[in-house]
């Protein structure tokens, strides 16, 4: 249940693992509309901030677990489909800081553990590097200090949901469109999907990748949803900005969309409104981003805000991704934690191995 992300990649693993499935995605929309085609487009493992976070909140090992999923998931989008195909852009990743960072004095150090415990991960000696004189140079204002991680870029994700569409169905896949799981049932035949267009379904297992939307048909996994809002600008002559950026451990996030600007977040500054299943936006949260632009862009660059969109994350309470048998032969596979471009080619993997073990 679910033609997102995690669905789209849950169904490829297991055709790929057993070619006979009989294999059937139900999406309730004509697209996905959760996060999966609403997202920003970043293609990336976690800033240092957010790590640092993590790791004092979750610990290490956690914490590298997640991060290595994530950094393991772009490295498979990368391989199975062409650069041009979903836009990818090895554009780099960059992090923004200022000195009420509770670590900023620290910082150096932090990024040398950080890159230590990368390292194996990465095969890369310095996977993040401070570079605080490039600041100026992609044409931002109102900063510290940067950090950059060349290993990260952005993508299309509408892009890539095409692409794997296109995959799944040429492996026999069936994807029926319009389709709103209401509730399931077991009986004697098997599993009994209802829906709100009055189709029953019949199946011997069901994974639900409803995201966000998961506490609908389970409220005891206590899913968090979370709103995320990006705005656009207009075309900007003369943007020297290049790249995916973050700020304020990851609660504002920003990059190029060819000479515009895309920037999302600030949820941080009204969590309670924000934690919602609704796709509408605010005046509330434009403001704040609107705003952000005008002290962190350099005043010379003249643009009008363009778009305003939202998208709906899920988030648990220890940030990791949920993968869990709820019954016999019921499964689920949500909350990606604002990660789901990166998470999910690992989290179908560990989905369909899941299934394949009850079949």
């Amino acid at each position: 249940m679910g033609g997102g992300l995690m669905g789209l990649w849950t169904a490829y693993e297991l055709k790929k693992k057993n070619p006979y499935l009989k294999i059937t995605i139900l999406e309730r929309n004509t697209i996905p509309l959760g996060a999966s085609t609403r997202n920003a487009g970043f293609a990336c493992f976690g800033s240092p901030t957010e790590i640092i976070h993590d790791i004092e909140h979750m610990g290490l090992e956690t914490t590298l677990e997640v991060v290595k999923m994530r950094y393991l998931g772009i490295e498979k989008i990368k391989a199975h489909f062409g650069m041009a195909q979903m836009e990818f852009d090895p554009c780099g990743g960059y992090e923004c800081i200022n000195k009420d960072y509770v670590h900023f004095d620290q910082l150096d150090e932090k990024i040398t553990e950080l890159n230590a415990h990368l390292k194996d991960l990465t095969d890369q000696d310095q996977t993040f590097l401070r570079i605080d004189s490039a600041i100026a140079d992609k044409g931002m204002i109102g900063f510290d200090a940067m950090i950059e991680n060349s290993l990260e870029g952005s993508l299309h994700s509408g892009k890539l949901v095409s692409a794997l569409i296109q995959k799944v169905q040429a492996a026999g896949v069936s994807i029926l469109n319009g389709m709103e799981v209401v509730f399931w049932e077991k009986k004697p035949q098997g599993i009994i999907i209802h829906t709100a267009q009055q189709i029953l379904f019949t199946c011997n297992q069901v994974l639900f990748c409803t995201n966000a939307y998961g506490n609908t048909l389970f409220p005891d996994l206590n899913i968090i949803p979370a709103r995320g809002q990006v705005i656009v600008t207009s075309p900007i002559e003369g943007l020297k900005l290049t790249g995916t950026f973050h700020f304020d451990e990851g609660f504002y996030y920003w990059r190029n969309l060819g000479n515009r600007i895309l920037l999302g977040g600030a949820r941080n500054a009204d969590f309670e409104t924000e934690q919602t299943t609704e796709t509408a936006v605010t005046d509330l949260i434009k403001n704040k981003l609107t705003r952000f632009l005008k002290d962190h862009i350099h005043p010379s660059y003249q643009y009008t805000i363009e778009d305003h969109w939202s998208g709906i994350m899920g988030f648990t309470e220890n940030k990791k991704p949920l993968l869990s048998q709820v019954s016999d032969n019921v499964f689920v596979a949500i909350a990606c934690n604002g990660m789901g471009v990166a998470l999910t080619p690992i989290m179908g993997e560990k989905a369909a191995e899941l299934m394949l073990l009850y079949f």
